[in-house]
């Protein structure tokens, strides 16, 4: 028996690094597959963690590598085939995201709720006169918050002005547009909140200075280092060897083709909020004028704490 899983753990460690060639991807997934159906369940704990281990190798090389559809087909299948098999249930929740993920990528996701849709919203609409084929696209929040104002005034405007007739239907009519309005709130209060000058929205991290981040590769003495379930914080994938990692200035490690569209969203480490340098001048004025009234008020503070004790 003990034979028998060093065997299929060199196997394992084989097909693992078999994944970063691309022509040998697809064969390699499906043969994993195939020793997880036939393996998994009278493995030893250490064996089945081996599984999962290169399971999530196969995840993390789908999202940072590939996107041919046959790839994320096979990785769907290991996916579920690893779901039912296991029973610790942060793998199995882990596993479901992974599942969704490669749902989403062969697009099985948008198809769905496409096919789910009541017909009469994928006919045609008038535009300059002439029925078009496509669907109409949606509104943009700004003419559906616009419109749902507009409704309401007119609603109530009507009400106030007198009549019986029909202040039922109108009160009714009022308080649906009113309860559609307060429930797009939370679509209406960011956009104001995003328009407030006085603290601005942080831009894109700099592409220069994010393309000169240093790049290293995950070698043995670094994984010691970081401990066994040392993990990429932006996608959660645990870390092996010869893996690519780019460093920002806060010394934390993240996967280059993860680092880089959370910069562009957020500009700020996932871990100790460091901010880089971007390519707005406006707002890295903004931020030397924060940090000079910072150490004003500061000082201000200072000074105020310094006359407190000279009168005790």
């Amino acid at each position: 028996m003990a034979t028998s899983e060093n065997e299929l753990t060199k196997r394992l460690e084989e097909l693992q690094k078999q994944l970063a060639k691309k022509q040998m991807f697809e064969g390699s997934v499906s043969t994993i597959r195939s020793l997880l159906q036939q393996h998994y369940s009278s493995a030893s704990p250490s064996l089945q963690q081996l599984f999962y281990s290169v399971i999530c190798r196969v995840a993390t090389i789908l999202k940072t590598r590939y996107t041919s559809p046959g790839f994320w087909n096979a990785g769907l299948t290991l996916f579920q085939v690893a779901e039912r098999l296991v029973s610790n249930t942060s793998e199995r929740k882990h596993l479901q995201s992974c599942m969704t993920q490669a749902r989403e990528q062969l697009g099985e996701v948008q198809n769905l709720s496409e096919d789910l849709r009541p017909s009469q919203n994928r006919r045609g609409y008038l535009f300059e006169g002439h029925l078009t084929v496509d669907p109409e696209p949606p509104q943009p929040d700004w003419l559906v918050q616009e419109n749902l104002l507009t409704a309401t005034a007119t609603l109530l405007r009507g009400e106030s002005s007198g009549g019986e007739a029909g202040t039922g239907n109108t009160l009714e009519g009022a308080a649906n547009l009113i309860e559609e309005l307060v429930s797009r709130l939370d679509d209406i209060v960011p956009e104001i909140l995003d328009n407030d000058a006085a603290v601005p929205r942080v831009p894109p991290a700099s592409k220069e200075v994010v393309a000169k981040l240093p790049v290293t590769s995950v070698t043995e003495a670094v994984l010691a280092k970081l401990g066994e379930d040392a993990v990429c914080s932006i996608c959660q994938e645990t870390l092996v060897v010869n893996d690519k990692m780019q460093e920002l200035p806060c010394e934390h490690m993240f996967h280059p083709p993860c680092l880089k569209p959370w910069l562009d969203v957020h500009n700020a480490c996932p871990i100790c909020r460091h901010e880089l340098l971007t390519d707005d001048h406006a707002y890295e004025s903004w931020k030397e004028r924060e940090k000079e009234a910072e150490e004003e008020r500061k000082g201000a503070a200072n000074a105020v704490r310094g006359g407190e004790y000279m009168y005790v």
